[in-house]
C-alpha cells in the first residue's frame, strides 16, 4: 500500500515548515514520497497521509539483486516491501528507523556509492542498494544550536546552579526522535531533517570550541532523541574525551532513556559519560502513551519499561561514578498527582537521593495545554518530598526551585 500526504488549506498557518525544515520534496501528490515527515512535523496538523496508488514501477537493485518496486516511495518503504525487515528497537533485526524525518541517520543505507538515510530518500530507476554500510563508513547524523546554556537539563546538578544565570554548559542538540508528544517544547529539533549531517569528530569540535569560548566545564548534548543513533553516540562521547582530557571536564547525556539498554549504557560511561539526564514520561502505560504520542502499546511500554530500568541500573552499579537526574512531567491535562506520587514511591526505592526534576509541561507544538500554575508545581514538589524523596526541583514560570 503506497500513500501521499495531502494538504489541508484550512488547517495550515503559512509556518512554512514543511517546506524549510522537513527534508522532503514537499507535500504534492505528483513528487510525494508518502514517508509521513511533514505529517508529524506540521504544528498545526494541516498534512496526513491518505493511499495513493502508483501507476508504474522502477527497478532498483538491493544487495546484488534486480527487483521491481512501486515508483515514488521512499527506500525504507521499498525494503520493506521486498521482505526487508523493520526493527522497533536497535535490538531487533531489521532496519531500525526512529525518527522517519532524516535527522538521526540511524536507518543510512548505501545508495549507489553514497550513505543516506533510507527513510527519507525516493526510489529511482536503476538506484543499487547495499543494506550493509561500508566497512570504513563512519557514522553520521544532524547536530544543531551549538552554544552557552544557563539552565542546564535534567542531568545538571542543582549544586552547580548559579544565582546569576550565567551559562553553566555547553549543548548541542542531535535532530530526530522517537516519541511523537504533542506538546513537544523541541519540536523544531525532533522533527527536523535539514542540515549538515556531522561525523562524531566533527561535532565533539563544535561543542568543544564552544566550551572554549564559554569557559565552562560541562559538554552536553540533548535533542530531539540523542540516544537514536548509538554508533554515533558513543564515539562522539569519546572524541569529546580525547578532546577534553582535563579532569575538570564533564560529559553530559539529556535523554527518554527508552533505548538505554545496560550494554548501550556501559559502552556511554566506558567512552567517558559522566553525567545523564533521563526524562521519564510516566510509569502507567496508558499516561505514558498519551503523553509521548505513540500508539502502539506494546513498544510504548518496552520503551517506558527501558527508561525505568536504565534509571535503576544507572543508580546501582555506577553511584559515585555518573551523576544521575531524572524529570517526571506534570500538568493535570495529562497526568495527576496519584501518578506522581506512584513514580515518586517507586524512585524512592530505587535511591531517596536521585536528583528529581519535575517539569511544568505547556503549550507547545499541537497541545493546547494551559501551562500549571507556579503555586501548583510547589505542590507537587511538595508531595514528591513528602514521600521522603531529599533531592526534589520544580520547574516554574520564574525559574526553577531547588532543594
Amino acid at each position: 500500500m503506497t500513500y501521499a500526504a495531502v494538504h489541508n488549506p484550512y488547517k495550515c498557518r503559512q509556518c512554512g515548515f514543511c517546506s524549510d525544515i522537513v527534508a522532503c520534496p514537499g507535500a504534492d501528490e505528483l513528487i510525494c514520497l508518502g514517508c509521513g515527515a511533514c505529517v508529524l512535523a506540521c504544528p498545526n496538523g494541516a498534512l496526513e497521509l491518505v493511499e495513493d496508488a502508483r501507476e508504474g514501477n522502477v527497478t532498483i537493485q538491493v544487495d546484488g539483486k534486480t527487483n521491481q518496486v512501486p515508483e515514488r516511495i521512499t527506500v525504507r518503504d521499498a525494503l520493506t516491501t521486498l521482505g526487508y525487515l523493520a526493527a522497533a528497537t536497535p535490538e531487533d533485526p531489521g532496519l531500525f528507523a526512529p525518527c522517519e524525518v532524516g535527522g538521526c541517520w540511524a536507518c543510512a543505507v548505501e545508495i549507489d556509492g553514497n550513505v543516506i538515510p533510507a527513510c527519507r530518500a525516493g526510489v529511482k530507476e536503476g538506484m543499487q542498494i547495499r543494506t550493509e554500510l561500508p566497512v570504513d563508513y563512519v557514522p553520521r547524523r544532524i547536530v544543531q544550536g551549538f552554544s552557552g546554556h544557563p539552565a542546564g537539563g535534567v542531568g545538571t546538578p542543582w549544586s552547580i546552579r548559579s544565582s546569576n544565570h550565567s551559562i553553566l554548559e555547553v549543548v548541542c542538540f542531535a535532530t530526530g526522535c522517537n516519541f511523537r508528544c504533542p506538546q513537544c517544547q523541541n519540536w523544531h529539533i525532533s522533527f527536523r531533517g535539514t542540515g549538515d549531517a556531522l561525523t562524531p569528530e566533527d561535532a565533539a569540535k563544535l561543542l568543544t570550541e564552544e566550551r572554549e569560548s564559554q569557559k565552562v566545564n560541562r559538554l552536553t548534548i540533548s535533542g530531539g532523541e540523542s540516544t537514536l543513533n548509538r554508533p554515533w553516540l558513543v564515539q562522539f562521547i569519546g572524541q569529546l574525551r580525547a578532546l577534553n582530557p582535563d579532569s575538570e571536564a564533564h560529559f553530559h547525556v539529556d535523554t527518554n532513556g527508552s533505548l538505554l539498554t545496560h550494554s548501550y549504557i556501559d559502552e556511554l560511561v566506558d567512552a567517558g559519560m559522566t553525567d545523564i539526564g533521563i526524562d521519564l514520561k510516566s510509569s502507567d502505560s496508558d499516561i505514558f502513551m498519551k503523553i509521548t504520542g505513540l500508539r502502539i502499546r506494546e513498544l510504548a511500554d518496552k520503551h517506558r519499561e527501558t527508561a525505568w530500568e536504565a534509571v535503576s541500573y544507572i543508580s546501582q552499579e555506577y553511584a559515585g561514578k555518573v551523576f544521575l537526574g531524572v524529570g517526571i512531567p506534570y500538568n493535570r491535562e495529562l497526568t495527576n498527582i496519584t501518578e506522581l506520587s506512584r513514580m515518586g514511591e517507586k524512585l524512592l526505592q530505587i535511591d531517596p537521593a536521585i536528583q528529581v526534576t519535575v517539569l511544568n509541561y505547556r503549550d507547545a507544538f499541537r497541545s493546547k495545554i494551559a501551562i500549571p500554575t507556579d503555586h501548583e508545581m510547589q505542590g507537587v514538589r511538595q508531595v514528591m518530598m513528602d514521600l521522603g524523596l531529599k533531592n526534589v526541583i520544580c520547574q516554574t514560570t520564574q525559574g526553577n526551585i531547588g532543594p
